[in-house]
């Protein structure tokens, strides 16, 4: 593989720009807006930092890790030569890069990253796809440098997995909050909640599917509990009306198994 640009130094930027300098593979320069967290990220991947796109440096490859909006008007920004030019972006689209970059890809890894937080990408799920032969073997050369788990598919497709990894982390995420909101108002810590946490992702990890691991009043139908419940967060209609639909769910869900 040719040299690599990392453009962007937020969540996505950092993760891939360490587990390239950790296998030898760059990042050659890192460009990003922010004058803060750019040279930072640079300087722990021992590469230049610019924000000016005059400077720029020749690369083969060119992964934009920005926020989904500012990846189009961003790659038409920027002058990539021939290069190869990947955006690593799971609900946009490959055609959001810019018409005149013949070379365009997708590298998107399916996990959850959260600055300075490291993690092993050894078996994530890195999800490519190529306008071109070159744009595709580029980004599957990358991938597959870094992880096991490389699978070639189409923006619809990457999309629907984006759409079941928001359920799947983002929403999970959310309710862990709910969580620990209802055990502060009771002066509980959260820490109770984290062995039950761990054992339900590890649970849903293990099975063959998660439908066959759900446990809980909704699931039984348990009414006295479900209205004990309801009647706990009266003072909270937001929340109540979470527990109230994704009961009904649950118990629907159930039915069918």
């Amino acid at each position: 593989m040719k040299e690599i640009v990392v453009i962007g130094s937020g969540n996505v930027a950092e993760a891939l720009a360490l587990a390239l300098k950790k296998k030898g593979m760059g990042p050659v320069q890192i460009f990003a807006r922010n004058r803060e967290t750019g040279p930072e990220l640079a300087a722990r991947c021992g590469c230049p930092w610019t924000d000016d796109p005059a400077a720029l440096a020749p690369a083969g490859l060119y992964v934009i890790a920005v926020s989904d909006r500012a990846i189009g008007k961003l790659s038409a920004q920027l002058d990539f030569g021939g290069a190869v030019v990947a955006h690593t972006a799971g609900s946009v689209e490959l055609e959001a890069l810019s018409p005149r970059i013949v070379h365009r890809a997708v590298l998107y890894p399916l996990q959850t990253f959260t600055r300075g937080r490291e993690v092993a990408l050894d078996d994530v799920p890195f999800l490519v796809e190529g306008a071109t032969s070159t744009a595709l073997n580029a980004v599957s050369e990358v991938a597959s440098a870094l992880s096991s788990n490389v699978r070639e598919t189409s923006s619809e497709e990457r999309a629907q997995l984006h759409l079941a990894a928001v359920f799947a982390c983002n929403f999970t995420n959310y309710m862990y909050t709910i969580g620990e909101d209802l055990l502060s108002s009771a002066r509980l810590p959260f820490d109770l909640l984290k062995p039950l946490i761990r054992e339900t992702a590890l649970k849903a990890v293990d099975a063959s599917s998660p439908r066959m691991i759900q446990t809980g009043p909704a699931v039984r139908n348990d009414y006295r509990t479900k209205s004990r419940h309801c009647d706990m967060l009266v003072e909270r209609p937001d929340y109540r009306n979470i527990y109230i639909n994704l009961s009904k769910n649950i118990w629907e869900t159930s039915k069918k198994i």
